[in-house]
């Protein structure tokens, strides 16, 4: 063999030994600091008019081209909870300590979902477990979804119980991550008017340890005064949050591909928002819809 054809076959062993050697490494430790993100500072302008109930109400003119998707849409307008559609509680989680999930603490009453935080003394069970003096509401979602448009108008509790709207369970091998679309402490302290939004990571296979992305708007209201329409607009490339139909955060898409569950829920969140005073329980998270949409193509 010619002097120049071994050396172009020893060259070529080495790439490919190098590019085999990068293709089955594991990936380095990804870095969230380096994930594109926007959050609005201020009140909302000018926000949009509701012209149809057919499309979000960021997008009016359908401009995305959506169509409904009746497995997470709900206008909750019969007198019992639509079993077909939703779970209740959760099966991987009994709710955040001391408060736990009853589904007593999940109605459906004049139109609307309601989720309520009260205090009443627990079973022994649940008192060995840690649970004591509080029970908080929990639903999830019987599909699972990623991609879409997701649309709701509701009014979080005022007491320092949480009223969140959130996404999480997959059903991917080796992930496992969560969208918070708002987590609001309606009476709590300082959280008043804070939106709070996050993204979380808690597994993937490259990596076991848990990261966030998250940020807060802050409203020009309590955000427990009154009824506000809250989206989330979840694409391929992007997570964008909307009140009111306007947008208040973007956050790059760099791990949220996977299928979750929709779920709403109400917790005690001692370390965040205190506790809540009993003069402020029951008290009640509402949820007047429902919606979600895909895109036609």
């Amino acid at each position: 063999m010619p002097q120049w054809s071994r050396c172009a076959c020893i060259f070529m062993l080495l790439i490919c030994n190098v590019l085999w050697a990068a293709a089955t490494q594991p990936a380095g430790r990804f870095d969230e600091k380096s994930i594109k993100q926007w959050t609005l500072a201020g009140p909302l302008n000018d926000p949009p008019k509701r012209v149809t109930d057919a499309c979000p109400l960021s997008d009016q003119p359908n401009k995305g081209n959506w169509a409904l998707y009746p497995p997470m849409s709900d206008e909750f307008n019969g007198s019992t909870l639509d079993t077909d559609k939703w779970q209740l509680n959760m099966y991987w989680w009994k709710g955040r300590r001391p408060a736990a999930f009853s589904e007593k603490n999940v109605t459906v009453k004049d139109g609307q979902l309601h989720l309520t935080l009260r205090k009443e003394k627990l079973s022994p069970e649940l008192e060995k477990q840690g649970y004591r003096d509080y029970t908080s509401a929990a639903l999830h979602t019987k599909a699972r979804s990623s991609y879409g448009y997701y649309e709701v108008r509701a009014r979080p509790m005022n007491s320092a119980g949480s009223s969140s709207f959130w996404f999480q369970q997959d059903s991917v091998a080796d992930f496992s991550t969560e969208i918070d679309v708002f987590e609001i402490g309606g009476k709590a302290g300082n959280y008043e008017r804070k939106y709070n939004m996050a993204v979380h990571v808690f597994r993937t296979p490259q990596e076991k340890r848990h990261w966030q992305v998250n940020d807060v708007w802050v409203a020009p209201w309590r955000l427990a005064d009154d009824d506000h329409v809250y989206g989330l607009d979840w694409s391929k490339e992007e997570i964008r949050y909307y009140v009111d139909g306007v947008r208040v955060r973007t956050v790059q898409n760099t791990h949220w591909h996977q299928p979750l569950y929709l779920i709403f829920d109400s917790e005690t969140m001692p370390e965040w928002f205190g506790m809540p005073q009993d003069a402020d329980l029951p008290s009640t998270f509402s949820v007047d819809y429902l919606r979600a949409w895909k895109k036609r193509d």
